[in-house]
């Protein structure tokens, strides 16, 4: 799983950050997620070393222009290059609305099917190795955060070692796979963990923007191996983060910590943190890691590899 900013500014696009959008790539499906569509996306994805023809699904926050304005021109160009199967796209209520209206008047027809998924909170998509979860945010709009939860995969199955215990071949290894006990012909019970590697644990991935600090964010980010968090405003700028209904460094970051998250990566920063301002991006980040110390500034075309966990040790009395 690995993530990639395209836009990171917040409102408006600057000569250094475009506006929201942030992509999660699947490697295992050659294929990506998207979140958030602000204007210019399309022109980021060519920039990147991501494939629009892999492009399976769209998670919007929220109806804000700054992460929706490129969402029609994305599908249109992706229906014109004709490399597309299939989107699904998730967003608040009156997505859908905005989407046939573009159409509508810019007599635009996709040549793949699309299907808007309108969101509320809870599971919104489950398959056999992820699920997302929706949350509320709180902003001037209705607005959702999301989590999306890798499930738990089985260690490898030593092949090698089944053969030289003589165990037959078949659906016997598709049992011991899962990690059950199997009863041979000869009496035997051999047990599928140890046949097996150590379990890998999946991995969590969580996007909360655009919110003031709220509960539902620290609901949603929970136990997340990264949390991407918006933090437009600095700490000094709070009462504009209060009037907006936006979060400044310090929320991202007491989010993160009461959260338990391994990883903060902030993004949506307002312009007025440019290079040469009083006060810079790198600011924020130092007001962010007083707080939660594991805190990285998010960038356009910074990416970051979400790690895999360890198992957990087991704690032995005595020791």
């Amino acid at each position: 799983m690995q993530i990639t900013f395209l836009g990171t500014s917040s409102g408006v696009p600057t000569r250094s950050r475009n506006v929201s959008s942030v992509t999660l790539r699947l490697p295992q499906r050659a294929e990506f997620w998207l979140f958030d569509c602000g204007e210019g996306t399309q022109h980021q994805l060519l920039r990147s070393e991501l494939k629009t023809s892999q492009l399976r699904r769209i998670f919007i926050t929220h109806l804000h222009g700054d992460h929706i304005f490129g969402l029609m021109g994305l599908l249109a160009s992706c229906g014109l290059a004709g490399n597309v199967d299939r989107v699904d796209i998730y967003g608040p209520p009156g997505l859908n609305e905005y989407l046939k209206a573009c159409g509508k008047y810019s007599h635009t027809r996709f040549s793949f099917p699309t299907q808007v998924h309108t969101v509320s909170p809870g599971i919104i998509y489950e398959d056999e190795e992820y699920t997302v979860i929706c949350g509320a945010l709180k902003h001037r709009v209705t607005a959702f955060g999301y989590r999306i939860v890798e499930k738990d995969r089985p260690g490898r199955f030593d092949v090698e070692k089944a053969k030289a215990l003589k165990i037959p071949s078949g659906p016997i290894y598709g049992q011991l796979k899962r990690g059950e006990t199997v009863t041979l012909d000869d009496g035997r019970k051999i047990q599928g963990k140890d046949l097996c590697g150590e379990p890998e644990i999946g991995r969590k991935f969580v996007y909360c923007t655009d919110t003031v600090y709220c509960d539902g964010a620290v609901d949603l980010a929970q136990d997340a191996d990264v949390l991407i968090h918006e933090a437009t405003f600095a700490h000094q700028d709070s009462q504009l983060a209060f009037e907006r209904l936006h979060s400044t460094s310090t929320m991202a970051a007491q989010v993160a910590l009461s959260a338990g998250v391994k990883q903060l990566i902030m993004t949506h920063f307002s312009p007025r943190y440019a290079p040469g301002n009083n006060i810079g991006l790198e600011d924020l980040l130092k007001e962010a890691q007083a707080i939660f110390p594991k805190t990285k500034l998010a960038y356009d075309f910074f990416s970051y590899e979400i790690p895999r966990r360890r198992v957990p040790e087991l704690v032995v009395e005595g020791r």
